[in-house]
């Protein structure tokens, strides 16, 4: 499996350690894996069966106090399919601006409940809303 990494210094967001469940399809098996962490623009998928990069595929992000699932486009952007933690680099890819603005109020809710509200305005560099 090749290994393409952007690295740390290549996000646009920063990421939060948040463990949420994925179901995703592979042809025609489904899968049921794990986030590792997320951010606004993206996610981590812990996985040992990594899909090819370039990937696009419709995934269901199943969030706390949320009754339906958030079902979002990703993109594999980088992969890892072996060592410690193998698994997928995904990019999030946006239907609409409605949906994004949906999606990061979500994923800044997340940050918040994980590690707190002065942390993650420190990291996000702007005050939350109520």
């Amino acid at each position: 499996m090749p290994e393409q990494k952007t690295g740390p210094e290549h996000r646009q967001h920063t990421r939060a350690p948040i463990e949420l469940k994925v179901d995703y399809k592979k042809l025609n098996s489904f899968f049921a894996d794990y986030t590792k962490n997320i951010s606004k623009g993206g996610t981590f998928i812990k996985t040992k069966k990594p899909l090819p990069i370039g990937t696009r595929f419709l995934f269901k992000l199943t969030v706390p106090q949320r009754e339906a699932p958030f079902e979002l486009l990703g993109e594999v952007v980088w992969s890892k399919g072996d060592g410690d933690e193998p698994g997928m680099g995904i990019r999030f890819i946006y239907s609409n601006d409605s949906q994004r603005t949906e999606f990061e109020a979500v994923v800044e809710k997340l940050m918040a409940d994980s590690l707190g509200t002065d942390l993650t305005e420190k990291l996000l560099k702007k005050p939350l809303h109520s």
